[in-house]
């Protein structure tokens, strides 16, 4: 019987300390992802402010649109908790320019875009970050009109 008990609380101490490192993990893939996602918002709208527009030429552009369009899937549905890191993670990969005064309305435009058809644009990032190539991206190809109205829209936030 003192071999079962001993055999429980040894179960159960593993059971604690592996769901301690999946919160932490879980923790710090919100931070992360977060944290990119505002770097890429950031300089996404350094890219709007000098040319004007987003230029689908470009591997950066299409990579920061990539990463814009991932983090909007990850806080499509996300708990609080994850919402709260990737919030924190977010304010901070964007140097501030993502604050409390905008942050909400921020999160709200990227769970618009997941909610609409950016295929072409993360097929473009995918290939631009796998190979440092762009692929051709017509701004009348399905959904990305809309996608890039919608990103446009978050970065008008940032002013």
């Amino acid at each position: 019987m003192k071999i079962l008990k001993r055999l429980a609380a040894a179960v159960a101490s593993i059971a604690l300390l592996s769901s301690c490192s999946i919160l932490k993990s879980v923790a710090t893939s919100a931070l992360t992802s977060g944290s990119n996602t505002g770097a890429a918002i950031s300089q996404l709208a350094t890219a709007l402010g000098q040319a004007g527009n987003i230029d689908l030429g470009s591997i950066t552009n299409i990579i920061n649109l990539g990463q814009i369009l991932r983090g909007a899937k990850s806080v499509t549905g996300a708990n609080a908790s994850y919402l709260d890191t990737f919030i924190n993670g977010m304010i901070q990969g964007s140097a501030n320019k993502i604050n409390t005064s905008n942050v909400n309305s921020v999160i709200s435009g990227l769970q618009s875009l997941a909610g609409m058809d950016t295929a072409a644009l993360k097929n473009a990032a995918t290939k631009a970050a796998l190979t440092g190539a762009v692929s051709a991206v017509n701004p009348s190809d399905p959904g990305v009109s809309q996608a890039l109205s919608q990103v446009t829209s978050i970065l008008g936030l940032l002013k």
